[in-house]
């Protein structure tokens, strides 16, 4: 999961929404998320707990107020 929000985060400019993440993560990768068992009903659950662990390790930014999520090297996003 961390690999696809850093994937989503790059596709849309090193920055988004959470929203638009979780938009970006469905479209790419819709049918793994509903043949991948308990993992379809929590993915967005895991998603943002993954945004949290890209946090401890430094390639997202903090958590801003209005729910945008930042890859601390945009100079890496297309």
């Amino acid at each position: 999961m961390k690999a696809w929000v850093v994937e989503a985060l790059a596709r849309n400019g090193g920055e988004a929404h959470l929203l638009v993440v979780a938009r970006d993560i469905w479209a790419h990768h819709e049918q793994e998320l509903r043949g991948a068992g308990d993992l379809f009903f929590s993915w967005q659950y895991d998603m943002r707990w993954a945004c949290t662990a890209l946090r401890e390790k430094g390639i997202v930014l903090p958590a801003n107020k209005s729910g945008i999520w930042t890859l601390a090297d945009r100079g890496s996003a297309p």
